[in-house]
């Protein structure tokens, strides 16, 4: 079950929920891995001095890479909610942003979910709540806002991102109606690509919601990145879902890609 796709220094990078890994294709086909996470969720993004930082959802932490050792433990989230954590997103400042379910998979859809800010001096508390179950989350490149979709509300909502990290609600950067946005990725000149599990797709949208491109799939799509040298190659996580998640299913999981038109602007 691939997730969190990422484009990072020319490689494509995904994490394997069932596997447990992170790996990376390179241009010429070469998959590697990169590192085993205890749990999933397995979401990861690059600090300003280039070091992976994972989160292992189930366990609720926050790991880190450090050379000859692999990950080592960051950060407990547990003592601000038990429930499964999500997606990670680093500021360049080096603040890290993880938000949580705040509930089980399997329990009512309610508004429960929270962001949290890991601070580089190690400090931690919550700086957003009352989401409808937050999955990708974004920071744009001038580090004034943060954006995360919200799969059970059908939006994407935006948050101002203050000097000291914290976060003041923004309203909404999209609404999506009859919509489930799971994974999110900036298209390089300031629209959104967002991953759907039910409509089996990719949408490309700018802010406010209007579509400018659909990409339709055969299977659910959980997470999504344009890439490649010129950034016009959007690289697609697939599978077929619900059994994705049965041990004893085949193994459905692809990485699709597909040249896109590109925005100017």
């Amino acid at each position: 079950m691939g997730e969190s796709a990422r484009w990072h220094d020319g490689e494509f990078f995904y994490a394997d929920w069932t596997a447990g890994t992170i790996s990376a294709l390179d241009e010429a086909g070469s998959i590697r891995r990169v590192a085993g996470v205890p749990s999933f969720p397995i979401t990861f993004d690059w600090l300003p001095d280039g070091r992976m930082a994972v989160v292992s959802g189930t366990d609720g932490s926050v790991l880190v890479e450090v050379p000859h050792a692999g990950l080592v433990p960051l950060a407990d989230l547990r003592g601000l909610s038990p429930y499964p954590w999500n997606e990670i997103a680093v500021h360049p400042s080096g603040n890290i942003y993880i938000n949580g379910i705040g509930q089980d998979y399997a329990a009512e859809p309610e508004a429960n979910g929270l962001i949290a800010l890991l601070r580089p001096d190690g400090s931690l508390e919550e700086v957003a709540g009352g989401l409808a179950f937050p999955n990708g989350m974004l920071v744009s490149a001038d580090g004034g806002t943060l954006v995360v979709a919200e799969s059970n509300a059908g939006r994407l909502a935006s948050f101002t991102i203050r000097d000291d990290g914290s976060l003041d609600p923004a309203g909404n950067w999209a609404t999506l109606e009859g919509s489930a946005p799971d994974g999110i990725s900036w298209d390089g000149t300031g629209g959104i690509w967002f991953a759907e599990v039910p409509g089996e797709r990719c949408v490309h949208i700018q802010r406010g919601g209007a579509v400018l491109d659909t990409v339709q799939l055969n299977d659910a799509c959980f997470s999504c990145v344009a890439g490649g040298e010129d950034g016009g190659l959007l690289f697609m996580l697939t599978a077929q879902w619900p059994e994705v998640m049965d041990p004893a299913w085949e193994k459905t999981g692809k990485v699709m890609v597909q040249r896109v038109k590109q925005s100017s602007g």
